[in-house]
């Protein structure tokens, strides 16, 4: 295979583990009120005020439209998408928490159409079966009307039907109403659907003098019986019927920034003023923008062509230490600077020595004598260790030491190819070492070997579990949270029912190699272990209004689910524990409800994602976390420190070269001392 190639698929399953970070539609701000809220009234049967058809040829059966996306995260992981006429009664009461009514929930179909939008058809119900809500502020008590927006969902748990775990609120994302997401995502344009029961009831025709829409000082107007579709873009607002109206989705603020037909340098200083605006730890990491942007506008500016602009937004990256800084890798440019190596796989272990846990066949280092279990003592000259501190991990910036001195330890053995090493080491069993000087061949294989994401089986599921016999304990091993949520969701259901069914006293979670994926589905999966609701942490985010961070979200929190598993639980990590995997982690650890077992703590990469993409010139794609999880407390979640684990074992020469799961061990012995 060619060099670029194999790279190329490394670089896809590195994007898969770092840029992971979901969106569910109604998870993305914090209830807020408005004055004079209307009430909503509980829908009861009704009869069609409007026939459709030649008599009424204008009344609005069908909505067709396009879903354009540009999000890497759009499709990706999702197995049951729909559209559904979304009942609005969350945003008019302001209740981020508001359940659609499982009558209300009338969906359509969408179909692909190319690499960046979707097709839909919504076929609308002679009568809608969702809240009413009187909204024409007349301080009388009227039936009301249903107010709906077009938006694009999928579901996870349970049956075909929306619930809680899937989405509460109102959407700010793929959805026809536009929202502004500084000002508590309050609708501001796009388009609604309307339904009302007769001729006798009124719908603002403007936001009114507060700029808010569904308050008391919104001008009112009288609306025809049946569907009418609302153009908020006009003022006062268009309100109209048309048989079949066809209504783009908007993506909203998940879209990506997109500066890719920009100059070099004008796509930099694009990117720079947004990404330093609205990067949530500054303070946290230490960072100086200024001198930043001193160094790398004028590298910017002295770029030439595409992989001159590229090494300077590489080295511009490697300057912020943030493991969720993330940016597309450059084959040929990798290939330049580290496609050479020795066929060597080494690892630290806990008393300082650095081993080889693999001698690859066919390469130098096998030729020369290495042998598995030799320790390396110096390289190029200077002892391993500080050889090892001043190594550049490829793959990107570090949110912590220990994870960076784990890719430093992989990539000190990678370099140009044709180029001289010179290294001393000795074999096991031997009291002295060897000098040997050796040139580097094009090997991808002795990488590989230290990615974990690589060496996963293709046919083995996301989720697989057995029971330890000889212990009697359950076992499940959760590899990502960004494959098939629902898949994901049954799977999960399903190992959980049967430790309970068949009373198993304990389980070890193993989630060492899981890269995250959708934040709320983690803290989903965390809710079969707790009965009681637990608020872990809020993510704040730069308001363009204010200038300063803000919470959006509703707060993260564990919330029991349907089942309820009580035996006790160990939880093994590892620093490629990242993002959502680190959110499981940290959940399963409040109240002391598992123990954390690992060599290292998790990645400490936790700022939230999917609102910092950027594609630049050169077909880069770059990421910057823009989310700042703070506890309720206000202090820092998780990024920076990793969730740190109640055991921490050290690593051995056995567990190295895969000897004994000593982490493995460790929990087992944890679990069974708390159920002697």
């Amino acid at each position: 295979m060619p060099h670029s190639c194999k790279l190329q698929i490394v670089f896809i399953v590195l994007v898969i583990a770092t840029f992971a970070c979901s969106f569910l539609n109604g998870e993305e701000a914090e209830p807020t009120s408005a004055p004079d809220t209307p009430s909503p009234s509980p829908t009861a049967l009704l009869s069609s005020p409007v026939q459709p058809g030649q008599a009424n040829p204008n009344e609005p059966v069908q909505v067709i439209g396009t879903v354009p996306f540009t999000s890497p995260f759009f499709i990706n992981s999702i197995a049951e998408p729909f559209v559904m006429l979304e009942d609005e009664a969350g945003f008019i009461l302001r209740d981020r928490e508001f359940e659609f009514p499982l009558a209300s929930q009338t969906i359509g179909p969408v179909d692909l159409v190319d690499d960046t939008t979707l097709s839909y058809t919504l076929s609308l119900p002679g009568v809608p079966a969702a809240t009413l809500v009187d909204v024409d502020n007349d301080g009388e008590e009227d039936t009301g009307v249903m107010v709906f927006a077009v938006a694009y969902w999928s579901n996870t748990w349970g049956d075909p039907f929306l619930e809680e775990r899937d989405g509460t609120g109102w959407s700010n994302a793929y959805t026809s109403a536009f929202t502004d997401p500084n000002r508590d995502d309050e609708i501001k344009g796009g388009t609604l659907i309307i339904w009302s029961p007769d001729h006798e009831q009124g719908f603002p025709s403007g936001f009114g003098p507060d700029e808010l829409l569904f308050t008391e000082d919104d001008p009112i107007t009288s609306v025809p019986a049946g569907y009418s579709i609302v153009n908020l873009d006009q003022e006062p607002f268009e309100i109209y019927k048309e048989a079949r109206p066809e209504i783009t989705l908007l993506e909203g603020e998940i879209a990506v920034n997109d500066y890719s037909d920009m100059s070099y340098e004008e796509a930099f200083n694009a990117l720079f003023e947004k990404a330093s605006r609205e990067y949530p730890f500054t303070q946290d990491k230490g960072i100086d923008w200024d001198s930043l942007y001193t160094e790398y506008s004028a590298r910017v500016a002295d770029a030439g062509d595409d992989t001159e602009f590229y090494l300077a937004i590489r080295d511009f990256t490697y300057e912020i230490p943030d493991g969720h800084v993330g940016l597309t890798l450059n084959p040929d440019v990798f290939y330049e600077e580290r496609g050479g190596g020795i066929g060597l796989v080494l690892k630290e272990l806990s008393d300082g020595r650095i081993i080889a846990t693999q001698v690859l066949p066919g390469n130098p280092a096998e030729a020369e004598g290495v042998e598995v279990g030799a320790e390396i003592l110096t390289w190029n000259g200077v002892p391993v260790t500080q050889a090892i501190s001043a190594v550049q991990p490829y793959f990107g910036s570090y949110s912590t030491d220990h994870h960076r001195r784990i890719d430093q330890v992989s990539f000190l053995t990678r370099m140009p190819p044709e180029e001289r090493v010179t290294f001393s080491y000795r074999n096991p069993g031997s009291t002295t070492p060897k000098e040997a000087s050796l040139t580097s061949v094009v090997e991808y294989d002795s990488l590989f070997a230290t990615i974990s994401y690589y060496n996963l089986d293709l046919l083995e599921l996301p989720i697989e579990g057995e029971v330890l016999e000889d212990v009697g304990l359950g076992y499940i091993r959760v590899t990502t949270f960004s494959d098939d949520y629902n898949l994901l969701a049954r799977i999960w259901e399903r190992y959980i029912e049967n430790l309970i069914d068949n009373e198993i006293p304990g389980v070890i979670i193993d989630i060492r190699t899981n890269g995250g994926g959708s934040g709320g589905l983690a803290l989903d999966f965390a809710g079969y272990f707790f009965d009681e609701e637990i608020v872990l942490s809020v993510n704040k985010y730069y308001n363009e209004v204010t200038g300063v961070f803000e919470p959006r979200d509703i707060p993260s929190r564990i919330e029991p689910a349907p089942l309820y598993y009580e035996g006790v639980i160990a939880v093994l990590v590892s620093p490629e524990c990242a993002s959502a995997c680190e959110g499981f982690a940290s959940a399963l650890a409040q109240g002391g409800r598992s123990i954390i077992v690992g060599h290292y703590p998790t990645a400490g990469m936790y700022g939230e994602v999917g609102r910092g993409q950027y594609e630049l010139p050169g077909d880069l794609s770059l990421q910057f976390p823009t989310g700042r999880p703070e506890t309720p407390e206000g202090e820092l979640l998780i990024e920076n420190v990793g969730v740190v684990p109640d055991i921490l074992v050290p690593v051995t020469e056995e567990s190295a070269l895969g000897l004994e799961d000593t982490v493995l061990q460790e929990a087992i012995e944890a679990l069974l001392s708390l159920l002697r």
